[in-house]
């Protein structure tokens, strides 16, 4: 098995965020199933489809998906391409076996301060969110 690196582990977190948020769209009509809740729309908590439940926290949603629990906070415009080191950290914990180096919070607070150093990634200006963006 090939060693997984800090990119590959942004990437497969990504696209878990997407498919957690593409069925959320699917179910609720909404990426962004915030509003919804403090509308009293839909409950905290509840079945997106199937056996895939959602849990909404703060500005953000946890969904629990067969393979992994995707944790994620809603950005700047909706955006739901976001990250920081303690989601890709909980992600990481979720996947153990491909991710072990992961497991250990200060080995990835070390690559992902580097990571950021090489401005791969920053916070959008003007915005109070903590969450970083891949740069184009």
């Amino acid at each position: 098995m090939k060693t997984q690196t800090l990119e590959d582990l942004i990437a497969e977190y990504l696209a878990h965020v997407k498919k957690a948020t593409d069925l959320l769209k699917q179910s609720f009509g909404t990426k962004n199933i915030l509003r919804l809740w403090r509308s009293k729309k839909i409950p905290q908590q509840g079945a997106v489809t199937g056996d895939i439940t959602y849990e909404l926290h703060g500005i953000g949603c946890r969904v629990y998906l067969s393979e992994a629990c995707i944790d994620f906070d809603y950005g700047p415009d909706e955006r739901v391409d976001g990250f920081d080191s303690w989601r890709l950290y909980m992600y990481a914990c979720e996947t153990p076996r491909k991710y072990k180096k992961y497991t250990n919070r200060e080995s990835l607070e070390r690559e992902f301060n580097a990571y950021l150093k090489k401005s791969k990634a920053r916070k959008i200006e003007g915005s109070t969110s903590n969450l970083y963006f891949i740069q184009p």
